[in-house]
Formats: C-alpha cells, structure tokens, sequence
C-alpha cells in the first residue's frame, strides 16, 4: 500500500482513505497461520474490508443525500458490532475519529472494544491486528514536542496498561509498534500541484469561479500524502518536465524515477512516474488554488473528494463549521525515513536478536505466528 490515497487511471481519478482489502498488494503475514486453522481479527485497520480474517470491525458511515450521516461500523460477523456498542454501552463516533473534534474518544471506544473482543468468547480471535488513532492528531495540530502531545502520549500510556492487562488475564502476548515518526515542521508548507500549474502541466476547469482538476487532460499532477507525494505523468516529455520543476521547488529533498524507486524498493503499480519526497521539517499541502478559487470541497471535511491529504482538517475555520485553509497551523508531519526516523515498539515476545526496522519487526511476528495454531 504505498500511500493512503492513489490515482486510478481508468477513472482519470483520485481516490483517498479507500477501505477495500484488495488496495494492499502481496501475501499477508498470518495467511499460513489462519490456513492452519487460526482465527485473525481485524479492527480499525485501514484496508481491511473483504480482507480473509474471521472479525472484522471499521468504521463505514452512511452519507445522507440530504446531508448528515448514519454512523456505522462495518463488522463481521455481521452481528459483531451491535454486540460492541452493547459491551461499550455507546456507538463509535465518527467526528471523534477524524475532522475538528477528532480527539481521544476515538481511542476510547477502540480499547473498550479491543478490550471487548479479547474477553469474549464469541468473538475473540487467536490474533488480532488493531490501530489506537488518537496520537495522530495533537502531534499534527500542535507538534512533537508541545505539551498537547505529551498529554496525548500520558493519555495513550494509560491505554496501553488498560491493552496488556487484558491481554495477561486472558493469557496473551502483546506487541505495541508505532505507525510513523512524526516530526516537528519547521517550514512553509510545499504546494507541488501550484508549480505544476504555474509550468502547464497541471490543468484545471473553471465552475462557477472555482478551479477543479482536470486530470483528463492534465500532463503532471501530484497527489500528496504528508511529506511524500506520488506524481503522474502523461508521457516521457511530461515526466521529464515535471521533474525538473519539482526538483528546483523549495522543500522538495527527492525527486524519484522509477529505476531510483526500484532501487528503494518503493516501487509499485500504482505508484507515479516519480515520488517526491519533502526535505526535513517540510511538508506537501495538496492545493493548487488560491482560497477565493477554491473548490466547495476545499473548507469541508470531505477526505473522499479531496485529491490529496489535508491535516488542515483537524481545525475549524471561517465561516463556522468550515475547516480551516491556513497551512501554517500544521505543527508535525510525517513520511520521511531513515536515521531519525525510527519508530518505537515494545512487547511481551522475546525476541532473539533486536529487529532491525518495521518490517523485519513484522517478519518476527510472521515466525511466532508459524509456531502457533
């Protein structure tokens, strides 16, 4: 899965914070395990809808066509979440998961049902994937290292005992792996599809006075993802002009074709013609318009429309209930890696030798995983 929102160029499309299993290329690491007859929870995990595993829990709202929305998780068994709200004695909000008010209450009803599932008899699994969200949004908003963030980190300590009590009672291991290493932004945000357009590349309709892309006939576009970017490109002459622009663009630290990203080991099918990658402190922001241009969508939550990552939706703006436009609020990022970047873990499993990265850390999973079932 190389970023949380990708180009189908079928549709001449963006799609964001899609939910199908089918979105994450390659073997999962406990498919030999559950072959074996051992049963694989899934909650709150991004992809995960049609994914092969015996429970299933992720948010899944109805939008209203006269606006508003039916909260709803979609679960299976079908019958899984009514049998959480009632455990937890309340529905999972969805405002509290993203948006304004996304804020603990998102993590607290998740460990109520983390907690749920491994007491149950009905519905616990052998092994269960799940992502405690809450640590994401004070980082962004305020940065690493204010003291919103450290309440957040005390606030997901006290999850994390509340985790391993259940799991020693029930007789589980556990294993705790931070998603990313967000760090503090120092600088402007970086707006690639801005100096796309302003060198031809990137077009764009005129409706009613607001700019809205044109990927139709669009030479180079670049869909944002925090601090890397996946830019596509019509043909070789647009690939080699996208490029250049890119590479003299102030906070862009890489620019990757595709033998670099061969030789990274990020390349993929859906992957652009080249990714980006913003240098350290800085940050890609997704417009390519000036505010007074903006699409309708611009100001509102709507992570499905918007073609790329706006974390300016973790504030309100102007006029009420709008999100905010200034980029400028945006504290933490995330995205880079390598030396500094390093992720943090903790568990209960003994493992023989120190894993070397996220990935050789889920290789070790794989292996306990082989011994059991």
């Amino acid at each position: 899965m190389i970023a949380n929102g990708l180009f189908f160029p079928d549709l001449a499309k963006v799609l964001f914070w899609e939910q199908s299993h089918s979105l994450v290329e390659g073997p999962r690491i406990w498919d030999d395990f559950r072959a074996r007859g051992g049963k694989v929870g899934l909650m709150f995990w991004q992809q995960s809808m049609g994914e092969a595993a015996d429970l299933i829990v992720t948010p899944a709202p109805i939008h209203k066509h006269s606006g508003g929305m039916i909260q709803s998780c979609y679960s299976q068994p079908p019958g899984l979440e009514q049998y959480l709200t009632e455990q937890i004695g309340r529905k999972f909000n969805l405002m509290n998961y993203w948006g304004p008010l996304a804020n603990h209450k998102s993590s607290d009803w998740i460990v109520d049902a983390i907690c749920a599932s491994v007491r149950s008899r009905q519905y616990s699994p052998d092994i269960l994937f799940t992502y405690v969200p809450h640590l994401d949004y004070d980082l962004q908003r305020y940065g690493p290292q204010s003291p919103q963030a450290n309440k957040a980190l005390d606030v997901l300590l006290g999850y994390l005992s509340r985790i391993k009590a259940a799991c020693a009672e029930a007789g589980w291991d556990w294993l705790f792996v931070g998603d990313y290493a967000i760090e503090q932004v120092t600088r402007a945000a970086v707006f690639p599809n801005r100096a796309l357009r302003e060198a031809g590349l990137f077009a764009t309709r005129d409706i009613a006075g607001m700019d809205y892309t044109d990927f139709f006939t669009s030479r180079a576009f670049a869909v944002v993802d925090h601090q890397v970017a996946n830019v596509h490109c019509r043909d070789k002459d647009s690939r080699t002009a996208a490029a250049e622009v890119l590479a003299n663009l102030p906070g862009v630290a890489e620019v990757l074709d595709r033998p670099a990203q061969n030789a990274r080991s990020v390349a993929s099918k859906r992957a652009g013609d080249l990714i980006i990658v913003a240098e350290r402190g800085a940050w890609f922001a997704y417009p390519w318009f000036e505010k007074k241009r903006a699409p309708d969508y611009a100001t509102h939550v709507d992570i499905h429309n918007k073609p790329g990552y706006d974390p300016c939706e973790l504030f309100f703006g102007w006029p009420p209930l709008s999100v905010s436009f200034d980029t400028t609020k945006i504290n933490g990022a995330h995205g880079r890696v390598g030396e500094g970047y390093e992720v943090a873990w903790s568990s209960s499993l003994n493992f023989e030798t120190e894993p070397a990265d996220v990935l050789d850390l889920s290789r070790r999973v794989q292996s306990w995983m082989s011994n059991r079932a």
